[in-house]
């Protein structure tokens, strides 16, 4: 599909594909014309359930979808290990040196015990094969237009229940390889997300992925490809297009508007930073995630520090540890917010004004017109 079928596909005005853990961005960026996705990896089927409806009430029957993260590799991915047996795998060592890293910043981490790690397994859970289905059912109880999954090929049962539903099926990759992957596995958007990106990614840049991917996809024709990673303004849309991409996927974007769930202590940190101020660690996840640089980030590059978990364990892990920094941070510990950090891409440094949902998508709309008229204007002189 090109721009103009993508739009009429989804009943959408303008190809934005807004990545979000936060039901109301979600609800803002469909009701403007753009397709909201919600992250559903901290949601319980209950839980999800309750989002969801929540959006439905609020969106008149636009289109919105879901993102799931089942990733192609991770310890245990086809188990379904009870909370003691996860928590049976986590390293004292490992232990000891998150609570040391928060010592270090006057922070009690000790307090974090395995009742406190249980209620931070959702990854764990929903991350598995049983955990993705037990939210599909959930998905496909709901008028949700599309399903996204992230770190690997969707599992076989993801992209036939999809289908069966009539349900677009997304998927983000890092490499041209992963890429034709996901159109053999029968992926009908194919995200090719930078190095830019905040969250998981790869090392190779947006400019150069998203031409290699749509050269790639040229053999996929029923594969649409859409450009993520650092896109946070009209422009960086209008030149995704340009190469290739017939719409784009944008997460960042949505981290410092007034809708957002992030905390006001990292919305700050955001407005304030510049490019350079994020970097690609694995000490959240266990695999590379792009996300701002701090004094946590630090302390896991140290050359003393022990090498970080496989996913889901070292999610399991650092997730309590966090959550203790962010609870702090947001009450004026000092110390908490020099530790404090969160995903987000490279094009943070563009980041530098709080915005409404609403107010980011005009302009959006606004600078990607300006970017067409300035091409125009440059071809019709040409000619």
């Amino acid at each position: 599909m090109n721009t103009v079928q993508l739009c009429q596909r989804l009943k959408i005005d303008f190809p934005v594909f807004a990545f979000t853990h936060c039901r109301d961005v979600v609800v803002e960026v469909t009701n403007a014309g753009g397709i909201g996705v919600l992250g559903s990896i901290k949601l319980s089927p209950e839980e999800l359930d309750m989002e969801l409806s929540w959006i439905d009430e609020r969106v008149d029957g636009k289109p919105y979808g879901v993102d799931l993260i089942v990733p192609g590799a991770m310890e245990g991915r086809a188990e379904s290990p009870d909370a003691d047996a996860v928590l049976g795998l986590l390293p004292e060592a490992h232990k000891e040196f998150a609570e040391g890293i928060l010592a270090s910043r006057n922070i009690d981490g000790s307090v974090v015990n395995d009742e406190i790690r249980k209620e931070s397994l959702y990854f764990s859970n929903n991350a598995r094969l049983s955990g993705a289905d037990r939210l599909l059912d959930v998905v496909f109880r709901h008028p949700v237009a599309l399903v996204a999954n992230a770190l690997g090929v969707p599992p076989a049962q993801m992209v036939q229940r999809s289908k069966e539903h009539g349900v677009l099926v997304a998927a983000l990759v890092g490499t041209v390889d992963q890429a034709v992957r996901q159109a053999q596995a029968g992926v009908d958007l194919v995200i090719a997300a930078g190095g830019e990106a905040g969250g998981h990614c790869g090392e190779i840049g947006t400019m150069v992925l998203v031409p290699e991917a749509f050269a790639a996809l040229s053999a996929y024709p029923q594969t649409t490809l859409l450009a993520a990673g650092g896109i946070v303004t009209g422009r960086q849309m209008a030149a995704a297009l340009c190469l290739g991409a017939a719409g784009v996927w944008c997460g960042s974007v949505w981290l410092t508007t007034s809708e957002a769930e992030t905390p006001p202590v990292i919305k700050d940190k955001m407005l304030a930073a510049r490019s350079s101020d994020t970097v690609r660690s694995r000490s959240r996840t266990g695999k590379f995630s792009r996300q701002l640089h701090s004094g946590w980030t630090d302390a896991w590059e140290a050359a003393s520090a022990p090498a970080p978990l496989p996913m889901p364990l070292q999610t399991a892990l650092v997730t309590p540890y966090l959550t203790l920094v962010d609870k702090l941070a947001s009450g004026g510990h000092e110390g908490a917010r020099e530790l404090s950090t969160y995903y987000v891409g490279q094009g943070v440094g563009m980041m530098n004004k709080p915005l409404t949902v609403r107010a980011t998508m005009q302009a959006l709309r606004e600078d990607f017109l300006e970017a067409h008229e300035r091409l125009g204007g440059f071809v019709q002189n040409e000619a």
